[in-house]
């Protein structure tokens, strides 16, 4: 059974810096395609960004993109999202999700995930 963990939400202003970990327990997170997904209040969830499996490579939301970086470490078998940047709009509740049947079409859909965290509260405001 796989586990997934995120951490490092918090407070901080506009323009400030985070970087969000989702940590995977259970099974080596190199066959995954690893997403961000985030849900401000009373919106819908939307997509973030993603790593595909074995991080061969990345995809991004419109909005984030030049300013949002996914990466994995293997050797923590972790998957961060660094935030650059960051605006008022920004702020949501943050999951990450991971799945091995992703394709290009189905990378942004939250369904398409097998495994998913519980999240970490982002709130960007001075």
């Amino acid at each position: 059974q796989v586990q997934l963990v995120e951490s490092g939400g918090g407070l901080v202003q506009p323009g400030g810096s985070l970087r969000l970990s989702c940590e995977v327990s259970g099974q080596t997170v190199r066959p995954y395609a690893v997403a961000w997904f985030r849900q401000a209040l009373g919106k819908e969830r939307e997509f973030v960004g993603a790593t595909r499996q074995n991080g061969m490579s990345t995809n991004y939301a419109d909005s984030v993109k030049g300013r949002f970086t996914v990466s994995r470490d293997y050797a923590k078998n972790t998957v961060y999202l660094q935030m650059n940047n960051l605006k008022p709009e920004d702020t949501a509740l943050y999951y990450c999700a991971a799945g091995r049947r992703l394709i290009l079409s189905t990378i942004a859909t939250w369904r398409a995930y097998d495994y998913y965290g519980q999240g970490t509260q982002v709130t960007v405001s001075s």
